[in-house]
């Protein structure tokens, strides 16, 4: 009797272990048909190291630039400005403020060097009220072109004065003038949104007054060969190069022969952008293969409101020229520049006897009170902008 108990337990164990043998195998069969299956239906999450990012590739920067002409200040502009022993140029900028400080680089050119209380003079030697800064400076502007006709006007004195009022001030760019030769070539080299860049300026002369022999780094006054030894020195360190040329013949709605040549001899160098002053008037705007040559922006702002020649108001009718600046870095870390979006602002320096006061008011937000005949003012001055180029976008009128 127990043999026979025994006999039936080992078979119960064998029966059991069998089925269990078996419900493994076929529990196993079914479950990777299902995987099988399923993987065909379905891409598995790729396994992301939650501890390393990955760089995506190509990146993109952008800046903003705005570049505007001459800021011109003649007598009567400062008399309007003046209260007592003070002025104040601010009221002056306020159609345009809000335009200029939508841009993180905003150029203009320093026609008049700086003066002193008690030592200010206007046309045709100047040395003006450094409040004409603080407004320009109080309206986001913050690269200044300081290489003019005008610059050694007072001689070492008025070079000195313009200097220390720009060393003082923080956030900004400034070239064409200097205290040192060591100075001269201590290139400033700035960065933002991811891109750099740096700022040449240069005069074609000091209206034939002599900068000395031994101090010549004053006032950089344009050669090929000072301009080759600056721009070598400077390319291969920034992303973006601004040469500002003080050139041409004044009032000449086209560039000269000279301009042409200079504008190219740039290019070839490797200069990105171009910004033509001097003629108070406006000319055209042109791509010499990647390199934007802007020739003349006219006046930002001066009494020159009566010139007309072939056409009219032209001393008082300037540009605002805006791009976009696009940098793209490949994963390689080689880099483009591309410029881009460029579009111009026709201005307008308006004068107002009455009440004694001037507002440059830009012509797309221009009204009758301002100009009366604008439109055709517009088209005129549209017409000089396009010239070289029919694709130049110039802003409407409001």
């Amino acid at each position: 009797m127990a043999k026979l108990k025994r006999k039936v337990k080992k078979r119960l164990i064998r029966f059991t272990v069998l089925t269990l043998f078996l419900f493994v195998i076929v529990f196993s069969a079914v479950h990777f048909w299902d995987l099988k299956n399923n993987n065909q239906n379905r891409t598995l999450p790729k396994i992301i190291n939650p501890s390393k990012d990955e760089e995506k590739y190509p990146k993109e920067y952008n800046l903003s630039l705005l570049a505007t002409g001459d800021g011109l200040i003649h007598n009567q502009l400062a008399r309007y400005a003046q209260t007592g022993n003070t002025y104040d140029f601010k009221p002056y900028l306020t159609e345009v403020k809000d335009i200029v400080q939508s841009y993180d680089l905003a150029y203009y050119n320093q026609e008049t060097p700086f003066g002193t209380p008690g030592n200010y003079s206007f046309y045709p030697t100047f040395a003006v009220p450094s409040e004409y800064g603080d407004a320009m400076l109080d309206a986001g502007f913050n690269l200044i072109s300081l290489a003019s006709n005008h610059s050694f006007d007072k001689r070492e004195t008025g070079v000195l004065n313009t200097l220390n009022y720009y060393q003082s001030k923080d956030n900004i760019m400034y070239n064409g003038i200097a205290d040192s030769y060591e100075n001269q070539e201590n290139y400033q080299i700035a960065e933002k949104n991811g891109i750099t860049y740096a700022l040449l300026s240069y005069t074609y002369g000091t209206n034939g007054i002599t900068v000395p022999d031994s101090k010549k780094y004053l006032v950089s006054v344009y050669s090929n060969e000072l301009a080759q030894k600056d721009i070598k020195a400077l390319r291969d360190k920034v992303d973006v190069l601004i040469v500002a040329m003080h050139w041409g013949v004044e009032y000449q709605l086209e560039p000269t022969s000279t301009q042409k040549e200079q504008a190219k001899f740039l290019a070839d160098l490797g200069v990105d952008i171009i910004i033509g002053n001097h003629p108070h008037c406006l000319q055209p705007i042109e791509w010499l293969d990647d390199t934007l040559v802007i020739y003349s922006l006219g006046n930002f702002i001066s009494n020159q409101i009566e010139l007309y020649n072939s056409i009219g108001y032209k001393g008082a009718v300037g540009a605002f020229a805006m791009l976009d600046i696009k940098k793209t870095v490949n994963e390689d870390q080689s880099s483009k520049i591309n410029l881009e979006n460029l579009k111009v602002d026709l201005l307008f320096t308006y004068r107002n006897e009455t009440d004694q006061y001037y507002k440059v008011v830009p012509f797309s937000k221009m009204d009758s009170k301002y100009l009366k005949n604008y439109q055709s003012v517009y088209e005129d001055y549209k017409k000089v902008i396009q010239k070289y180029d029919q694709t130049i976008n110039v802003v409407p009128t409001t």
